[in-house]
């Protein structure tokens, strides 16, 4: 079957990747389509450490075709949105409704594939950019067959990440003031997070000003250049409609400087939420003074989701109308074409792009 390897250094499309069969309490999966996240250019350039040769894609959606011993809640057939999390559902973490704390989610390098005889690594419990994939049941969330792949194949990451922020992790209320910084996947994701949970003002943030009109479509009420100015511009700007200062910022882009940026920018009492990966190993700094008015540096891993809570609510919110998803599909793009999809990405030219795997 074909496949997006990261191997060598190098991406590689390739056709004779192959996928071992479920085991007890798996699923195999026909991906349809794959969002192309940031964390999958993490992989190649470094910024996330990871053994090769590795299946990328991390943000799918598909078709069940085979079901494991002892799965039970899925049929062959479903249409479902894979999650990243694989978590064990029976620890402490689990039984709170906190998956994204089991410590079964993180650190294990599961290798379902086979590339020319080697095993080859599957990303983020994944391995979106290939025909099929198999993953632990609960990672698969089913979900209402009139949902289009394209869109829904950015729930698992992108949708998750950004608009969990805001209802899970920084529970933000009426009228609250907020920053979101970076206006990728993620912040747009953020953006409307914070417009359905009626946060005002919300500042958009980005050294891009072909971000704007994305921006206030998906419900920032302004936004600020900061290819224009420097730190202290945009602090004069926010300060214009915050003179205090917001009650949140969000840092969706992973550098040290815009991490201390969005601390720098809270009002008394205000949380800063950190959501952008930089590279392993890289600190940030901040004036500890600052704190001691109440401010909250926060943390924030996969949205602090719970898949099979928050899934069902984003696609119950996208049919009613108020969440936007097909907005976020920019471009759909054969697997072959995986590095124009990157390098649109890097010009900014997509809030996603969406790989067309198979077809239903």
């Amino acid at each position: 079957m074909k496949g997006i390897v990261f191997a060598d250094r190098a991406l590689h499309v390739v056709d004779d990747l192959t996928v071992r069969d479920p085991r007890p309490g798996e699923v195999r999966i026909q991906i349809v389509r794959a969002g192309v996240c940031h964390s999958d250019v993490s992989v190649v350039d470094g910024t996330i450490p990871f053994p090769t040769p590795v299946v990328l894609g991390h943000e799918g959606a598909g078709i069940v075709t085979e079901l494991g011993e002892g799965v039970s809640g899925l049929a062959v057939g479903d249409h479902v949105v894979i999650s990243t999390l694989g978590n064990c559902g029976a620890c402490a973490a689990c039984d709170s409704g906190r998956p994204t704390h089991c410590r079964a989610t993180f650190g294990k390098m599961s290798a379902p594939f086979k590339l020319g005889g080697e095993r080859a690594f599957q990303f983020a419990n994944i391995g979106a950019f290939a025909e099929e994939t198999v993953v632990k049941a609960g990672q698969a969330v089913k979900i209402h067959d009139d949902v289009p792949f394209e869109v829904a194949s950015l729930l698992g990451c992108g949708v998750i990440t950004g608009v969990g922020a805001v209802f899970n992790r920084a529970k933000v209320s009426h009228g609250q003031s907020s920053v979101v910084i970076g206006v990728g996947g993620i912040g747009l994701n953020v953006i409307q997070g914070l417009a359905l949970s009626d946060a005002l003002p919300i500042i958009a943030i980005d050294a891009n000003p072909k971000k704007r009109d994305l921006a206030l479509q998906f419900g920032a009420t302004h936004f600020i250049d900061a290819s224009a100015t420097d730190a202290d511009g945009v602090a004069a700007q926010v300060k214009e409609l915050c003179p205090n200062g917001v009650d949140f910022s969000f840092e969706c882009v992973g550098h040290p400087g815009l991490i201390r940026q969005a601390i720098d920018l809270l009002d008394w009492g205000g949380t800063a939420v950190i959501l952008g990966v930089p590279k392993l190993g890289t600190e940030a700094s901040f004036m500890v003074h600052g704190l001691y008015n109440d401010k909250t540096i926060m943390g924030c891993r996969y949205g602090a989701g719970r898949p099979h809570k928050d899934i069902p609510l984003f696609v119950d919110l996208y049919r009613a109308g108020r969440l936007k998803l097909d907005e976020l599909v920019t471009r759909t793009y054969p697997l072959a074409d995986i590095q124009q999809t990157l390098d649109d990405m890097h010009h900014g030219d997509l809030a996603r792009g969406v790989l067309q795997v198979t077809e239903a």
